[in-house]
């Protein structure tokens, strides 16, 4: 056995090693998509089905062997179904790294600095949980929610704290719903989102909460909630929520996750502005 595999090893070209090499990278970026989902579960449930198959194969157990290897068949369709919020997940994910990238090709000269917006947010939710004003905001990123935006009225005026506030007073026409922000333009208000089917929620997370993780689970997007009934902010980013949060974490969370889109902005860019002052 160890010289067959000596053998292979040797008659290896450039081409295998790339081939392997792919396969697993390929492999690696499946499991970081599925690893703590509804996936991973069902996964490990289709491992051990094909290891009965083999044992049945083995055993010559026929019937057993025949009902595992159509059930096989059917479940190849069925698991396109069930994985298709992954498959959706890892494909967009796939699309926005690399050279694929939208910044990789055009760069938006008017992209304001990010830390601003951010600050007219924050300003925002801090007035509205002390207000206990429910909102719920949406940061649009790299994956585009034109389908959520159109469900809503469209605004697309420029970001202030007064406008995000404005919209969230209760009994106003655009109070219900969520806000959907990309760059530093209000999208649209009052917008309807999906909401989550995920059953390991606390009770007290009401159809706001639920709409605010809902949205991350289809996309990148990271939404901002503020309970109506305790004022609580939270964030939700990647079909997880991140509770009590004040306005101060709130901001350094923020940060952090437009930290990488922030720094891509260009040498000369910086060099201009800096020079301006």
């Amino acid at each position: 056995m160890f010289n067959g595999l000596i053998d292979i090893i040797k008659t290896m070209r450039i081409n295998d090693v790339i081939d392997i090499l792919i396969i697993a990278y390929v492999l690696y970026r499946l499991i970081l998509v599925i690893h703590k989902t509804r996936a991973e579960q069902l996964l490990k449930g289709l491992a051990v089905l094909i290891v009965i198959t083999k044992v049945s194969e083995w055993l010559q157990l026929r019937t057993v062997n025949y009902i595992l290897r159509n059930a096989m068949t059917v479940g190849v369709i069925a698991l396109l179904i069930v994985f298709q919020p992954e498959l959706r997940r890892g494909l967009e994910s796939l699309g926005r790294s690399g050279f694929l990238g939208k910044n990789f090709f055009f760069f938006n000269e008017e992209e304001k600095d990010m830390s601003e917006v951010l600050g007219e947010i924050c300003d925002a939710v801090q007035f509205l949980s002390r207000s206990k004003i429910g909102a719920l905001i949406v940061l649009e990123r790299e994956t585009g929610l034109n389908e959520l935006i159109e469900t809503g009225i469209a605004m697309d005026s420029k970001i202030s704290s007064e406008l995000l506030i404005n919209t969230f007073i209760p009994n106003t026409p655009l109070h219900d719903g969520a806000v959907i922000i990309r760059g530093d333009r209000i999208m649209a208000a009052g917008c309807f989102l999906p909401l989550t089917d995920n059953q390991n929620l606390s009770s007290e997370l009401g159809t706001r909460h639920r709409a605010g993780i809902g949205v991350t689970e289809i996309s990148d997007a990271v939404a901002i909630i503020v309970s109506e009934e305790t004022g609580t902010i939270s964030l939700a980013q990647n079909g997880r929520i991140s509770r009590h949060l004040d306005a101060k974490t709130l901001k350094e969370v923020l940060s952090s996750i437009f930290e990488v889109k922030d720094t891509k902005k260009p040498v000369w860019k910086k060099w201009g502005n800096k020079h301006a002052d």
